[in-house]
């Protein structure tokens, strides 16, 4: 009894922190196309076939998803396309020495065909810098995953790494307390919001390579929702855990586009996949609610650059960033400069001067309040992609 009444308590609680009827506009100048990546289907090792996962996705309200099924080298084409105003975009995963590799490619002629092809594919790739391979696009996923991490320096054809991922903010919570992880699993029925949030922790060394590499070359950050409903071993069996829709409701890559999305969809699929080399776009936890509206931009008086832009520095720059609404709770805008904290505001605006060459980011953090025995807690809700300036 005691276990259905906590139950409905943390059921009734609202985790936005934003009204959650607010209508969302796109930001001044901008159309915000909400998508995820890194999700895998019944043909590796997920626990869905595509048609359910694609679904789910329309479920979640989203614009766009990239399927990542791992070692698929023969690719349905009949996957991909427009289902209803769903944008699907059939892509892969692959083992590459102890990592995994998540590839998306306009050329597909040019994909490996044998798990012997893709070392040698790969290798090629990543010898090069990610700008002379226009039409392919590799992140590395989950960077510190126990059973695939990267060994040896970063190569420079690397586009991107994962900056934020469900799985492996809750195996580093399992690392940390089993027993929080299980009060999560036992809370999860009733809330599968507060099973996650409370269980997040910011991914430091996530972020910290992050820096270090975009300090060396363009690397764009990544949301990676990681979403196979295959958590535990017999869910797959049983029941879909996580679900695909809890899932696509937890983290995702907003891009920002100049143009609308048109139903055409190769045209479509080359908006997206440019925004995604180029990182225009940011990352988000829309588990704390949709920030579409947010907008983040190098203003150099009648010029305009978004984040993953690269510009050469100048007197009269301003790094500007505004929210759709003000938060119902605590929030703060942190301006990072080539990985070190920089700027504070807690004004739902900011318009900060940009006075020498470096690396810039941006996180939006709130502190919502959850449901005992957890209270106050700051999360991060926005990761901007970055801004070079030289």
């Amino acid at each position: 009894m005691a276990y259905l009444i906590y139950g409905f308590y943390i059921s009734q609680v609202n985790y936005s922190v934003i009204p959650p009827e607010l209508k969302r506009e796109h930001p001044e100048g901008y159309y915000d196309y909400r998508g995820v990546t890194n999700v895998r289907t019944e043909l590796s090792n997920g626990s869905s076939s595509p048609v359910d996962v694609i679904s789910e996705a329309k479920l979640a309200g989203l614009d766009f998803i990239i399927l990542t099924d791992i070692n698929q080298f023969d690719h349905s084409e009949s996957i991909n396309g427009y289902h209803g105003n769903l944008l699907v975009m059939n892509e892969g995963e692959y083992s590459y020495l102890d990592s995994r590799l998540l590839h998306y490619s306009l050329e597909k002629e040019s994909l490996p065909e044998s798990p012997g092809e893709v070392s040698v594919y790969f290798t090629d790739l990543l010898s090069q810098k990610n700008s002379d391979h226009k039409d392919s696009l590799l992140v590395l996923a989950r960077p510190f995953n126990n059973g695939a991490t990267w060994t040896g320096p970063y190569p420079p054809g690397l586009d991107g790494i994962e900056i934020v991922n469900p799985k492996s903010i809750s195996e580093d919570a399992w690392r940390r307390s089993k027993l929080s992880v299980f009060w999560s699993f036992i809370v999860y029925p009733f809330s599968p919001r507060y099973a996650f949030l409370r269980l997040f922790r910011e991914p430091s060394d996530e972020l910290a390579l992050w820096d270090k590499l975009s300090s060396e070359h363009h690397t764009t950050g990544f949301g990676g929702a990681d979403a196979s409903a295959r958590a535990i071993p017999w869910a797959g069996a049983l029941i879909k855990f996580p679900s695909y829709h809890t899932s696509f409701e937890i983290t995702s890559n907003h891009v920002l586009l100049n143009s609308e999305l048109t139903g055409n969809y190769a045209k479509d699929r080359q908006k997206i996949f440019t925004a995604l080399k180029r990182g225009n776009f940011y990352v988000s936890l829309d588990i704390l609610g949709d920030p579409r509206g947010f907008i983040s931009k190098i203003v150099d008086k009648d010029k305009t650059y978004l984040m993953g832009e690269t510009l050469p520095y100048k007197k009269g720059l301003h790094l500007q960033a505004s929210l759709p609404t003000k938060p119902n709770d605590f929030f703060e805008f942190i301006v990072y400069k080539n990985g070190e904290k920089d700027f504070i505001s807690n004004d739902q605006a900011i318009n900060y001067e940009v006075k020498s060459p470096g690396v810039y980011r941006i996180v939006v953090r709130v502190s919502p309040t959850l449901p005992l025995p957890d209270g106050k807690k700051w999360i991060s809700w926005i990761y901007t992609n970055t801004f070079t300036i030289q």
